[in-house]
């Protein structure tokens, strides 16, 4: 035995060992020598697993019939491998002895540390001393890793791990201190995991944070880490507020099938009785879709303001939402997202998170359906979508209903030797609302609603109170209008040997227009005198024709860089724009007029405006790009109306094209400045100057920067100027700063914050206490208003907080100040703690508080 023991040392002996039916092994002297006498009659009738050991030194006990292996010992069974210093296999017990060091690896990945084990010959039961397991799971698309330990531990038919005194965490120990306990653990007498079920088990447990006992429970159960998808319940979520008082959300997950499941999350909340939700998720083959709903019959309706403020007068709230997308083929797909609320407040009031609803300053949800297709150079979209605004101060009735908008587009070569591309584009849309939209320009806003309650008057929905073009505009007419657009172009460039670039277009549009008025109710008798309206059928037809010419001038200086300058002009001759102000503007009010539009063919933002008349593009731009890294680019242009209307000197129904800076023959300039000394920090410019005198009518400037490699701060701040367009509505400049930046105290800490500052907000303040102290002398009734001067920089938003981030655990705090529409003209701010902790693996829990006065878009009554 000696001799073959200074062999296996000198050789770094391999050796197959028989565990249940050695006899079936065959092949190989040394391997039934190995086995001995000891084989069980019959055994060799019965398929097994062979147990594979390799070490320095193997030393076979003939009268013990034991197997020994010493040095760096590694036994394989099957997918489980045992290493060890030491390793002795009792053939008459069939069991396996391991000590120091001992490690035995799961087909699973999972790895479980020891002092000491005892297991059976398959590696499936046994006890463990000392043990330790660790296991790669994924979590959210990341790698976790979790965390089991105890003096000792029993391992039963290899599906059940039974720990005593043991702990679960997902933390990394310490690196310098193992010894310090880690960010969070589980400490329980007995804690029971089953591979099975997936399930673990806890008994008398403790959540100790930092090592301080911190949550005591007797006993609970939850899904293994390796678990995605388990019935049971989720974390629990906490509320409170004056309107809801106090109450906890406790989602039950029910896992129906692999492809669908339902969860049940009732709210218990003290002042409103139960607030029920459920929502249905069900995967298919070729899409998925989810239902969710909610509703509450309420106990005490007056913690809400009274209609048309709130939803006081309510008993039953509730709501629909449904999200679905269904892939028809590699080329098609389908799908929607859609809200339904019994009332505007609903969402908000019971804290019900929609990822398709907008919070931040005007609220609103946006249902849609939808059918789309992309081919290799084409895209058809159809769509239909229902607005319902979501604050005190949106009247639905001027919401519009849009079915459908429907877009295509195609490319194709242009044919022959005409070369090129051919372009074609169509768009129809259909809307229709009940009431016209109007916003007051250079006069005082009227209002359709002044309610009092609880002795304070608020100002509901918007309108005019002097009904004249230049002091009142139509942001969307009441009625059905209906629109058929299509435009085929076609473009080509040519560069000749000096590097001339010549880009020669065409391109002809029509438009189709079904308009439907509806001038009976409410004011929509009134845009008559704003405006004359076409009404049934009307078209446009627009063909066009221009060149877009470039020069580039390149030049490289070596280590000072490649230098580019090129001017660029453009001609485009086509005849007036027709029926200004005579059709509905619904798509086409936003009008930005900067060094990104300059060069575009028609300017306007949509199809129901369309740019008309010979106009010319004028610029020049200039770059710089050294080996180094600094990158910079600079443009400066205008435009010049040659001849025919100029579409944005004569506004429309909505005013569009006034005050845009294209408004005379001679635009205002457009320039942009853009430098990066590297490419974690951007300077940029923007900005447009007035053609007379270049004083200043629009700019932004600002920095986004990324200092990681000296300082770890991740920084962006902006400045914005907007000269005064009283003929949109906005009689005073625009003014603001914003500014964000996360700093990383260190790998794992930050603190972050942001702000916005309104530097024009005081103008505001001054003209609405000029308005309201002017009908306070009128009608001398109640107290004089008070004027109250926010100051230069007012602070109209802002958020700060701080966090902790690593590995196993995310805790953060805010303080979030944010800015709400407001009924009384000024603006009113909602000032929020949220508190979020997350224990990966375990869950995660948000705390939400809002401090102060409510505002009226809120629908609450109390100050919560």
């Amino acid at each position: 035995m000696r001799r073959v023991a200074d062999i296996a040392f000198a050789t770094g002996f391999v050796a197959l060992v028989t565990v249940a039916a050695p006899a079936a092994l065959g092949g190989g002297a040394l391997a039934q020598g190995a086995a001995g006498s000891g084989q069980k009659a019959g055994a060799a009738q019965k398929p097994a697993e062979r147990l594979l050991v390799e070490a320095a030194e193997l030393i076979y006990d003939n009268d013990r019939n034991t197997v020994t292996a010493r040095g760096n010992a590694e036994l394989h069974y099957g997918a489980r491998t045992l290493q060890a210093d030491r390793v002795t296999y009792d053939r008459n017990a069939s069991r396996v002895f391991a000590e120091g060091n001992v490690r035995l690896t799961e087909a699973t990945g999972a790895v479980l540390t020891g002092e000491k084990m005892e297991l059976t010959d398959d590696f499936r039961s046994g006890f463990i001393d000392a043990l330790r397991v660790q296991q790669t799971v994924e979590l959210n698309g990341q790698p976790v890793r979790t965390r089991f330990s105890a003096p000792r531990a029993e391992r039963i038919e290899g599906d059940t791990t039974s720990f005593e005194y043991g702990t679960y965490t997902a933390c990394e120990p310490c690196k310098n201190n193992p010894e310090t306990p880690p960010l969070w653990q589980i400490r329980a007498t007995k804690i029971v995991h089953n591979n099975e079920t997936h399930t673990v088990a806890f008994e008398e447990s403790t959540l100790e944070i930092g090592g301080i006992p911190v949550a005591y429970l007797p006993y609970f159960e939850t899904a293994d880490p390796t678990v995605k998808r388990k019935t049971g319940f989720l974390t629990p979520r906490f509320l409170t507020s004056t309107a809801l008082g106090s109450g906890i959300a406790t989602p039950f997950f029910v896992n129906l099938a692999p492809n669908y499941d339902l969860t049940l999350s009732p709210a218990f909340l003290s002042n409103q009785g139960v607030l029920g939700q459920a929502e249905f998720r069900h995967r298919l083959e070729t899409g998925s879709y989810n239902l969710r709903l909610s509703g509450i019959f309420q106990t005490t309706p007056s913690a809400f303001l009274p209609g048309p403020l709130g939803a006081g007068d309510r008993d039953f709230r509730g709501s629909i939402e449904s999200k679905g997308q269904f892939y028809i083929n590699d080329r098609w797909r389908t799908g929607w997202d859609v809200v339904g609320v019994t009332d505007k407040w609903f969402l908000d009031n019971y804290r019900i998170r929609n990822q398709s609803i907008t919070t931040d300053y005007f609220r609103e949800a946006v249902s849609t359906a939808y059918l789309i297709g992309q081919g290799d150079r084409s895209w058809f979209e159809a769509r239909g979508y229902y607005f319902k605004g979501l604050s005190s101060f949106d009247w639905q009735k001027e919401q519009p209903f849009v079915a459908p908008v429907i877009d295509y587009d195609k490319r194709i070569n242009g044919p022959g030797q005409l070369g090129g591309e051919v372009r074609f584009e169509a768009n129809i849309t259909s809307l229709t609302r009940q009431a016209t939209d109007f916003q007051a320009v250079q006069s005082p806003t009227g209002y359709l609603l002044q309610p009092t309650i609880n002795g304070r008057t608020y100002n509901l929905y918007e309108t005019c109170t002097v009904f004249e073009r230049g002091r009142c505009v139509v942001r969307g007419l009441a009625g059905t209008n209906t629109r058929a657009s299509a435009q085929l172009s076609w473009r080509r460039s040519f560069i000749d040997d000096m590097g001339q670039v010549f880009t020669p277009f065409a391109y002809l549009r029509t438009d189709a227009f079904f308009v439907d008025p509806r001038n009976s109710g409410y004011q929509n008798a009134l845009v008559q005198n704003i405006a004359r309206q076409d009404a049934d059928f009307s078209g446009r037809v627009l063909p066009a024709v221009g060149i877009d010419y470039r020069y580039p001038f390149v030049s490289n200086f070596g280590p000072l860089g490649v230098h580019t300058i090129e001017p660029i002009a453009q001609v485009i001759a086509r005849p007036s724009e027709t029926r200004i102000g005579r059709l509905p503007n619904e798509d086409a009010q936003s009008l930005i007029f900067d060094d990104t539009s300059l060069f575009e063919w028609d300017k306007f933002s949509g199809y129901d405006r369309v740019e008309g008349g010979v106009r010319t593009n004028l610029g020049a731009q200039y770059s710089v790009v050294t080996p180094a890294g600094w990158y910079a680019n600079a443009m400066f242009g205008e435009s010049i109306q040659i001849a025919g209307v100029n579409s944005f000197r004569r506004g429309d129904i909505a005013n569009v094209g006034l005050d845009s800076g294209l408004e005379n023959r001679r635009s205002d300039f457009v320039g942009r400045v853009q430098v990066s000394p590297n490419q974690n920090i951007t300077f940029i410019t923007r900005g447009r100057f007035d053609q007379a005198d270049l004083g200043v009518n629009r700019i932004e400037t600002g920095v986004i920067a990324r200092l990681a490699p000296f300082a770890p701060i991740d920084l962006s701040a902006f400045y914005s100027y907007y000269k005064a367009q009283p003929a949109l509505g906005f009689a005073n400049r625009r003014e603001g700063l914003t500014a964000s930046a996360t700093y990383h105290v260190t790998p794992n800490w930050f603190v972050t914050g942001s702000a916005l500052i309104d530097m024009s907000h005081y103008l505001d303040v001054r003209d609405n206490f000029k308005t309201a102290y002017a009908s306070y002398l009128a009608n001398p009734v109640g107290d004089a208003p008070v004027y109250s001067n926010p100051g230069r920089f007012y602070l109209s938003g802002m958020s700060i907080g701080g966090g902790y981030q690593d590995e196993c655990t995310t805790v953060s705090v805010n303080y979030i100040v944010s800015p709400t529409a407001a009924a009384l003209g000024t603006s009113e701010r909602n000032r929020t703690v949220l508190l979020r902790l997350e224990l990966k693996t375990l869950g995660e829990a948000d705390f939400r508080q809002n401090l102060g006065t409510a505002v009226t878009a809120d629908g609450i009554s109390t100050v919560r």
